[in-house]
């Protein structure tokens, strides 16, 4: 028996959704691939950045409430979320999908060369 996403404390059935079309369907395989990883695999799979989730998820695989980050490590996760979601929003190239750019970003898919 697999344990779902929403077994990680802040996480709940919504997370199980998205997680999922990222795929990513277990609590284990997201413990494995750590936070940042994961999160950049839900922005690349179209769900909408947005830092309270991100530091909910950081916190979550922690065991600790969302709401225990504070004050000097909720800045340093704030400067994490915006690299990452600069970063994965960059893999976006004009006219191509989420899908697209989420295949391309780890790997299933051969980039173009452009001439």
């Amino acid at each position: 028996m697999s344990d779902p996403v929403s077994s990680i404390p802040n996480m709940g059935p919504a997370s199980d959704a998205n997680f999922a079309r990222a795929g990513i369907t277990t609590a284990t395989q997201l413990r494995a691939i750590g936070a940042d990883a994961a999160y950049t695999r839900l922005i690349t799979s179209g769900t909408r950045p947005h830092f309270i989730g991100y530091y909910a998820l950081v916190m979550g695989l922690q065991a600790r409430p969302w709401n225990d980050c504070t004050g000097t490590e909720k800045a340093a996760l704030r400067q994490t979320f915006d690299a990452l979601k600069a970063s994965a929003e960059g893999t976006k190239e004009k006219g191509r999908s989420d899908l697209e750019a989420a295949l391309d970003l780890i790997g299933v898919r051969e980039r173009a060369i452009k001439p």
